[in-house]
């Protein structure tokens, strides 16, 4: 995502460099080169050269100081428009009454359903709500089948009436079961069209008249482009929906929904969504957005989805085996399980400031780890606690096992017990600066 944009970005600000101050001549060569970069990734037109517009005038009105650059100088004040282009500040849901209700509205082949079933399952695990899928989609084959599916997957109830072909109705019912069962959040999945007409503007429109909805959510493929800023303004125009959610942006997409349809529609992005697993969905934040676009990383987030997966009891028992030199390949497996729960290693990799371009051309499976854990799950459960006790013969009998060659068995075990080494000393040197804190005094104060 966004990566031709933040080459091409890179290259307009190398325009800049070597200059001793920012000028009419120099900003203007730049924001050409920023105009095409942000045309050619499909942003609205009137978007760019507003943008740029605004960029031009701010860097003009810009004292440059010594210890800045200009090429950096105009990085910043790109990156803050970016944001503000976004819309600055994450937008979060509307869910304060009870049953809160969300609408799902878009075209066939949006992602709606999935994004429903995605969504449902954020807010139960960590908004710790006790929401209701309810398949309002009466023409689509399948449609309630998928979104039972999903629901089963993720264990949320799912709301349907298969023969009736109503979704005003099934989606009132659903409320009421909501209410009945003491469900806090419903959310309508609603039929899409190959093209925006008439009856699924007026279907979709009864069913919101209908329901009150607390929050109506425009499901858009980012894949589609300036396609997808058109078909938002349209569906805004008779629905006056709340937030958009792009979906798909893992695809080869250039990013320009993403950066034009908070301008154009006026609504903000509440959530972007990538993959077809139920935990790709994430909050839409522009400041971090605008990080990424411009190469600076989003240490952020990554830290947030590794928070996901901490347990706090299970990382004091983690320690206590490192300092005693017990860490085994089951705690390895158990931390490699984890990594993989955080998502595509590309994009978790691309959030560390600097490495998005270094590993541009680079294929990263992932399934990067199948043969690690094919190795570690050919070994015995004695051999995994106890990996000293590994001679020729038994290494012999993993690589067999799993599929892969003895040299590659000596080199995980190798960085196997260098990494476990590295883990004792930090953990080892950590308590004895929690201990020289705590006898030196600094971390309290005396009495008086």
């Amino acid at each position: 995502m966004f990566e031709n944009l933040s080459d091409r970005l890179e290259r307009s600000f190398k325009l800049l460099k070597g200059e001793g101050k920012i000028t009419e001549i120099n900003v203007a060569e730049t924001l050409k080169d920023v105009r095409k970069a942000l045309l050619d990734a499909d942003v609205n037109y009137k978007v760019a050269k507003t943008f740029t517009d605004t960029v031009k005038e701010k860097s003009l009105g810009q004292n440059v100081l010594t210890a800045v650059k200009p090429g950096e100088l105009m990085v910043k004040i790109v990156h803050d428009e970016l944001t503000a282009l976004m819309g600055n500040e994450a937008a979060e849901l509307n869910l304060v009454n009870k049953p809160a209700i969300i609408l799902m509205a878009g075209l066939q082949g949006s992602g709606k359903t999935t994004f429903s079933g995605k969504l449902a399952k954020m807010l139960k695990e960590k908004k710790y709500k006790k929401p209701l899928l309810a398949a309002c989609d009466v023409y689509r084959p399948a449609a309630i089948d998928q979104l039972k599916v999903l629901g089963s997957q993720i264990e949320v109830e799912v709301y349907s009436e298969p023969e009736n072909k109503n979704p005003v109705q099934i989606a009132l019912n659903a409320i009421k079961q909501a209410v009945q069962f003491g469900k806090d959040v419903v959310i309508i999945d609603t039929a899409g069209r190959l093209a925006i007409d008439e009856q699924m503007m007026t279907e979709i429109a009864s069913i919101k008249q209908a329901v009150h909805p607390d929050e109506v959510l425009f499901v858009v493929d980012s894949m589609t482009g300036q396609d997808a800023v058109n078909t938002a303004k349209e569906f805004n125009d008779r629905l006056d929906f709340n937030g958009v959610v792009l979906t798909k942006l893992d695809g080869d997409t250039r990013g320009g929904a993403a950066l034009s349809i908070r301008t154009v529609v006026n609504k903000p992005i509440k959530f972007v969504s990538m993959g077809e697993k139920m935990d790709a969905i994430d909050p839409f934040y522009p400041k971090r957005m605008a990080d990424r676009i411009l190469g600076m990383g989003d240490i952020v987030s990554l830290v947030e989805k590794a928070q996901e997966q901490y347990d706090e009891e299970e990382a004091r028992r983690l320690q206590k085996k490192i300092a005693k030199n017990q860490f085994d390949f089951n705690d390895f497996l158990s931390q490699i399980a984890q990594i993989k729960k955080m998502g595509r290693l590309k994009d978790l990799a691309s959030m560390i400031p600097g490495m998005g371009k270094m590993i541009k051309d680079i294929d990263i499976e992932d399934d990067a780890f199948k043969y690690i854990e094919a190795i570690v799950l050919s070994m015995t459960p004695d051999e995994r606690t106890h990996p000293e006790i590994l001679n020729g013969n038994r290494k012999a009998r993993i690589a067999k096992g799993s599929g892969t060659s003895v040299t590659e068995v000596n080199k995980l075990l190798k960085q196997f017990d260098e990494t476990r080494k590295l883990m004792k000393l930090m953990t080892t040197q950590g308590m004895a600066g929690k201990g020289k804190l705590g006898k030196g005094g600094f971390s309290k104060k005396k009495k008086r």
